[in-house]
């Protein structure tokens, strides 16, 4: 696999469902969040339901729940294109978390090259679905620094 942008980190991750995929996330972006970070989500399939029962089920706060749900967990991929942008020319740090398939991350690492990043900017987040991935996990993760756990990041040895 080739090493995509240059930012800040390359991270990847791996889910075997929707609701995985936010179980493993949930405790890296509320981090985040209490860090007064800035966080996107590009998802190819629309995770708005799949949040909204996951975050039922869990001992949050009405209020960090709110906040959670204001990230945008829809499959509205231009809208945050521009909020990236927006974050880039006021010389923000932001975290973008990119889920779904191979082909996927592939198209939306390659349109967040062409906003002329600055290193130091853009932390981005492969998560790879494993349905899809399956024996080539080792393969895909030569092209990273760290992987995603729920834990949270920890250091690909090579």
């Amino acid at each position: 696999m080739k090493k995509m942008q240059d930012t800040k980190e390359r991270i990847c991750a791996f889910y075997a469902s929707d609701y995985h995929f936010e179980m493993m996330s949930l405790p890296y972006i509320n981090k985040k969040m209490e860090n007064k970070e800035d966080i996107i989500i590009l998802t190819e399939n629309n995770l708005e339901e799949t949040i909204q029962t996951f975050l039922s089920k869990t001992n949050l706060k009405e209020e960090k729940k709110k906040q959670i749900l204001q990230l945008n967990w829809k499959n509205d991929n231009q809208e945050k294109f521009e909020k990236i942008k927006e974050r880039i020319s006021q010389e923000k740090e932001v975290t973008v978390f990119v889920k779904g398939k191979e082909n996927y991350i592939q198209k939306v690492n390659e349109n967040i090259d062409q906003l002329n990043l600055k290193k130091s900017q853009v932390k981005i987040i492969d998560c790879y679905a494993l349905d899809e991935i399956g024996e080539n996990m080792d393969e895909v993760m030569e092209g990273y620094d760290k992987i995603l756990k729920t834990t949270g990041e920890k250091e690909i040895l090579k």
